[in-house]
């Protein structure tokens, strides 16, 4: 071999294992980000039934310690999550959103909004999530919420989960000690409608 085909053949093999790390650590980041986890569809909603679970595999693990959860098992807690609404648009921290529905039959639960980097939406009233404490039922035993940039109304509204900025976001319905029912199918789920109200800006 040559002086010359010498460092050649250095930089191609540099040049292939820096192509396989990038396809590699890409595949896997869309795979975490952008591809929907394994598990149920209700209404907009997709529950997985892995979270918590010692089934769970190494993409689902990484996965759910990406978007800051703490997965108890499932007869304890079920996930619910979902990046769009009813008609399927992203959706999007500058858009204001209704949620809408039954509580749900569990012990406790709560709808939380996270931003597109997983964190929560930072904001004055540290207001996070609404759950069966905040909201307010009316007539029909049913509960509504706002999500969406903060406004005048929403300052006094324990029901608004204020967001901040442009971008996706993320809703975590939690339910913790759900019925037998819906452990046992939690697709069967009466799940909260996600309505955006307006235009966003």
């Amino acid at each position: 071999m040559s002086r010359h085909a010498r460092p050649q053949r250095i930089l191609l093999l540099t040049g292939v294992y820096l192509l396989a790390v990038i396809l590699g650590v890409g595949s896997a980041w869309l795979w975490l980000t952008r591809v929907g986890i394994s598990g149920v569809d209700a209404g907009a909603w997709r529950v997985n039934l892995l979270a918590g679970s010692q089934d769970a595999d190494a993409y689902t693990r990484a996965r759910i310690a990406l978007g800051a959860v703490l997965a108890l098992g499932r007869s304890e807690t079920l996930y619910y999550t979902t990046d769009h609404d009813d008609l399927g648009d992203s959706l999007r921290a500058e858009c204001r959103y209704r949620i809408e529905g039954l509580p749900p039959p569990a012990r406790w639960w709560s709808v939380t909004a996270y931003a597109a980097d997983h964190f929560l939406f930072p904001n004055d009233q540290k207001r996070y999530s609404v759950n069966g404490e905040t909201v307010t039922l009316d007539d029909a035993g049913r509960f509504s919420a706002t999500i969406g940039p903060p406004a005048d109304e929403s300052r006094g509204d324990p029901a608004w989960i204020p967001t901040a900025g442009r971008g996706g976001m993320r809703l975590t319905l939690r339910l913790y000690g759900a019925s037998e029912s819906v452990q046992r199918a939690p697709g069967s789920l009466a799940v909260p409608s996600i309505r955006r109200v307006g235009e966003c800006p």
